[in-house]
């Protein structure tokens, strides 16, 4: 690996010599990338090699020549003082190094641009986009980490990186040749097609000097970002600390002004996950800016081209990947708004686009019109949507609808344009408020910013974890047949008690599960198992008392000992016919429910097939409208299930991993040797 990395770090050095030197440099980066390739074949073929024989056959890969541990640790004070990054799980750690390398990488391609390097931004377009793919990845990774901040950062990065590389292709295609005139004229200057044809009376040089060097820092900054996410990623600790905060979190609480809810409000706190909400707002506000800008200036054709790029990446396009992060989020309603934003955005940018430069007739625009007349009503019936979650929502789709209308009519060519863009300005101010509340809420995870009240009731009834009477309403609720989301030390479930068979029934309509699949059941602790007095084998009840309580399942074998256990009834509903599976969770609300109503049915709080719920209004917007209660606990401890081990053959000394969850399968096969050794 690090041959291949310096021999691509060289190729892209020589790269940018020969554009400006001789074709030597061009000579020796194609040689470097003939090196490239030929590592790459050896690489592949030892991998494959690897993977058939189980073993490193051709030499390599093992032992890493440097290793990052040795850059040393901070000392205990100065680690408690900055606070070590932990991971919630290691799968979704690395690209976050992706996005700051993504980062350094475009700033440097415009910053090449703006030297004067690069007389047409054609090909710096084509690699930019390719970069803000993989910087969305990262604010996607970012999501399943429950990572607010970086979700909105490298979306957002992503969002400017993209435009900015598309408007100056689209006004280097539209003016090249006025530029070619005033290059002949004053080749001192340094060119830019979107500056020379906006600014034709100031000079070059200055300017593009001036966002060149920014991009410079920018991408000194992100460079050193990467080095220290990648090293600290994979070292799992801050070897290269950062210093402290500059202003501490109490601090800026203080300063915006915190209203907590009161400890006795039963209403569920803000979802803490959701950066999808704040991308939402920021992509509806560049977007609205933008088409106010054209609106604005509708005599001069210059700007509306220059305005495409704004409307259509960030109004349509980046919300397309708003909406997966809200369907992965569990906000199935927050993703059919956004999608049908997207609609809205496209169509207004073509309309406005092919109505000047095609000079579309009355009929032609008939079809427009029709199209204006259907996303009124849809959006219509996203106001009643948004009245489910706050009066900001419901705000910007109203004003939306005044907008649609304005749409309308400028199809019609009877648009007032002062009143669109009146109302494009109050969608913009209601679009920045709101991607500053969410992100301001979900950083800290409370109220800071107000977003105003549902207009309606939730769906279910909620209580709160922290205190004694929210636990008994759901233990109440449980008692009584009913099927509830809880928290657990892993992800929310749902939960039936054992003395229902019928709420366990109900679990699978409510989840769409397939019958095939078994339920396990939860108990608080293991001296549950050791009352009931199942026929365990010593070293079941050692590798047991090992991993309980925490996040690791085990599948054992069904007996009449379930019944002294407490699941009675629903015997024959949880587990297969002869196996059960039992979880101890490591959560403190989770084991006393369980000492209130007995063992529990439970099963992950998601539709089947669909991601884990990793907050309580996830399980809310998911199934709400199924379920009986949620006990409200806010962010879930990890982003994955459990992981399920199959015990049916230890007394043979082995054991199987069925499903790897938070706890990896090389820690449980160590406990289980060390278990075993003991034991022998």
């Amino acid at each position: 690996m690090p041959f291949v990395f310096g021999a691509i770090t060289a190729t892209l050095v020589f790269e940018a010599v020969g554009l400006v030197a001789s074709s030597w440099a061009l000579v020796v980066s194609g040689v470097l990338e003939l090196l490239i390739l030929i590592f790459a074949i050896y690489g592949s073929a030892a991998l494959l090699v690897k993977g058939l024989t189980q073993r490193l056959v051709l030499k390599g890969f093992g032992t890493p020549l440097f290793n990052v541990l040795l850059l040393g640790t901070p000392n205990s004070a100065s680690a408690q003082s900055i606070g070590q990054e932990k991971k919630k799980n290691t799968k979704y750690a690395e690209p976050m190094a992706l996005g700051f390398f993504c980062d350094t990488v475009a700033s440097f391609i415009f910053a090449f641009y703006s030297f004067g390097y690069m007389k047409s931004f054609g090909l710096g377009a084509a690699w930019v986009s390719i970069i803000t793919v993989a910087q969305l990845f990262s604010s996607y990774y970012a999501h399943l980490r429950q990572d607010c901040y970086h979700t909105t950062k490298f979306g957002l990065h992503a969002t400017y990186w993209l435009i900015k590389a598309w408007d100056e292709f689209v006004v280097s295609a539209l003016a090249w040749g006025d530029i070619d005139v005033r290059l002949r004229a004053d080749p001192q200057h340094v060119v830019s097609p979107a500056y020379a044809l906006n600014n034709p009376q100031i000079p070059l040089q200055g300017y593009y000097i001036f966002f060149g060097v920014a991009c410079c820092l920018f991408t000194a900054a992100s460079l050193w970002h990467f080095r220290r996410r990648l090293i600290n990623t994979i070292a799992e600790k801050s070897l290269i600390p950062v210093g402290p905060q500059p202003i501490s979190s109490d601090q800026l609480k203080k300063a915006l002004k915190c209203c907590r809810a009161e400890q006795g409000d039963p209403e569920p706190l803000p979802q803490t996950d959701q950066g999808s909400d704040t991308l939402f707002y920021l992509s509806n506000g560049v977007a609205a800016l933008s088409a106010l800008h054209a609106s604005s200036s509708r005599t001069n054709p210059t700007f509306l081209h220059l305005t495409i790029p704004w409307v259509l990446i960030s109004g349509a396009i980046i919300q397309v990947y708003v909406s997966r992060l809200q369907v992965t989020g569990g906000d199935r309603f927050g993703s059919v708004m956004s999608s049908i934003y997207v609609a809205v955005w496209a169509t207004w940018t073509w309309f406005r686009f092919a109505g000047d430069t095609l000079q579309l007739s009355t009929e032609e625009s008939y079809g427009f019109t029709a199209g204006a007349i259907a996303l009124l009503v849809i959006n219509a019936f996203l106001m009643l949507i948004a009245a489910d979650r706050n009066l900001v929502l419901l705000f910007l789709t109203a004003v939306m609808e005044v907008v649609l209308v304005c749409f309308l009519l400028s199809t019609l060519q009877r648009l007032p344009y002062e009143l669109e863009i009146a109302m494009l300005s109050l969608l913009s101010i209601i679009c920045i408020y709101g991607a500053l509340a969410s992100l301001v809420n979900c950083i800290f995870s409370q109220r800071l910013l107000p977003m105003g009240p549902s207009l309606r009731k939730l769906p279910c009834p909620v209580a709160n974890s922290r205190l004694t009477s929210g636990l008994l309403k759901i233990a109440g609720l449980l008692k009584e047949g009913g099927v509830c989301g809880i928290p657990t030390d892993t992800v929310y479930a749902l939960a039936a008690s054992c003395k229902n068979p019928q709420a366990i029934e109900n679990i699978y309509n409510i989840k769409d599960r397939p019958a095939e699949k078994p339920i396990c059941i939860c108990i608080s602790n293991v001296e549950q198992l050791v009352a009931a007095k199942p026929p365990f084998s010593p070293l079941l009840w050692e590798f047991m008392r090992n991993v309980y309580p925490g996040g690791i399942s085990c599948i054992v074998s069904k007996g009449d000992w379930l019944f002294k256990l407490g699941v009675g009834p629903a015997y024959d509903r949880v587990g297969t016919k002869d196996s059960i599976m039992i979880r101890v969770p490591n959560h403190t609300v989770t084991g006393h429910l369980c000492d209130i109503t007995g063992p529990l049915a439970i099963t992950s709080a998601n539709p089947s097939g669909e991601p884990d719920s990793t907050h309580h209004t996830m399980v809310i917007n998911r199934l709400g409208h199924k379920i009986q209660g949620v006990l409200c606990d806010g962010d879930s401890n990890e982003v994955v299930a459990s992981t399920v081990v199959n015990c049916l053959k230890i007394d043979e000394g082995t054991i199987t991993i069925v499903r790897e969850g938070c706890v990896p399968a090389v820690k449980v096969r160590q406990i289980f040797d060390r278990v075993k050794s003991a034991m022998v």
